[in-house]
């Protein structure tokens, strides 16, 4: 069998590697786990599953919708926004096409471009951040989609409303604009960009958003987009039926319901960011401030080697020598006892 050309020299995704037993700080799950309602929710619907799900996630839409303050039609689910950004190339991406996005960001970007036989033009990063300026640059007659993450992983940084809108007004129409915001539910500055109230102005805006990151469904795999429903519409036309299963709709219905868990969520994370800030600048380690649940830092050396120094005494981080960010770890924010747990080792690792 002959694979297709588009396809050979793609590298399958790798997992990150998991010591039994080990602390895993190296996914940007939530330490305080899934909520609580949702476990309750799974028990109650656990004996239907020899059903199939709502092939149309409605009551799931619907309740999103109302959180946000859209239509049911503005809403498309997939199995994780993984699936969301290949439902979007699938239906926009022809080959010969591009799309453009920043260095040193989330790898699914280029997966879902090169996927459907498109190319992806990288930017470079200021100071960690997306430089939309120099995205501008890049985008021509060939350019169906930019891709933004904000804030980004891996660096944490994100961009303002001001930044964004001005961005929107010099992109030409025919480029979607996919803002992608898994972390948005963790951002604590007032001028983020509240782009679900630009849609109805920028129809090439397209939002997406997940339950893996606050509200610990991670893996139930629930995310979704949200756009002009003229753009939603040409999603389904590359989505299979059944994509979201049953208890992971039952699951972020009951976690959307539970405010409470989310605010727990966002201040461990706001109280570990402000341990691992002080334990960094003690240590006199370089680090971006972060908007999302994870934090980026400079160790000088070569990122895998401590990686694994790290793992060996009982941590797992995120070495970022695939983002091209050789010297650089990314460790997610957790629980009280891990981060210090974490900040241990790393001193153990650096000083040997």
């Amino acid at each position: 069998m002959k694979l297709r050309k588009t396809l050979q020299h793609i590298v399958p995704y790798s997992p990150g590697t998991l010591k039994e037993g080990a602390i895993k700080l190296a996914s940007n799950e939530n330490p305080l786990g899934p909520s609580p309602r949702a476990v309750a929710r799974i028990k109650e619907v656990a004996a239907t599953v020899s059903l199939y799900p709502d092939a149309g996630v409605l009551k799931l839409r619907d309740a999103v919708a109302s959180k946000l303050g859209v239509e049911r039609e503005n809403l498309i689910f997939g199995n994780g926004s993984d699936e969301v950004l290949c439902l979007i190339t699938g239906a926009y991406i022809e080959e010969g096409d591009n799309t453009v996005t920043s260095e040193h960001t989330f790898s699914e970007y280029t997966f879902a471009t090169v996927l459907f036989g498109g190319k992806v033009k990288y930017a470079p990063m200021r100071d960690g951040r997306f430089d939309l300026e120099k995205i501008l640059e890049l985008v021509d007659s060939r350019t169906k989609i930019v891709f933004l993450c904000n804030p980004n992983n891996p660096t944490g940084t994100s961009f303002g409303e001001g930044e964004f809108r001005a961005f929107m007004e010099r992109i030409p129409p025919s480029v979607l604009v996919v803002s992608d915001e898994a972390y948005r539910e963790y951002v604590e500055r007032p001028d983020f960009p509240d782009t679900l109230r630009m849609i109805s102005q920028y129809p090439n805006l397209v939002v997406l958003r997940t339950f893996s990151k606050i509200y610990g469904l991670a893996g139930l795999r629930v995310g979704y987009g949200v756009g002009a429903r003229e753009v939603i519409a040409d999603f389904y036309k590359t989505k299979t039926p059944f994509n979201v299963n049953l208890l992971a709709q039952e699951a972020a219905l009951a976690a959307l319901e539970d405010e409470e868990f989310v605010k727990r969520s966002v201040e461990t994370n706001r109280k570990g960011k402000e341990y691992l800030y002080r334990e960094f600048d003690r240590l006199g380690l370089r680090y971006y401030p972060s908007d999302a649940n994870f934090v980026c830092v400079h160790v000088g050396r070569d990122s895998v080697e401590v990686f694994k120094a790290i793992m060996d005494l009982g941590v797992t981080i995120r070495p970022l020598r695939s983002f091209q960010l050789n010297e650089w770890i990314r460790v997610t924010v957790g629980a009280e006892e891990q981060n210090r747990k974490f900040v241990s080792c790393l001193e153990k690792v650096l000083e040997g």
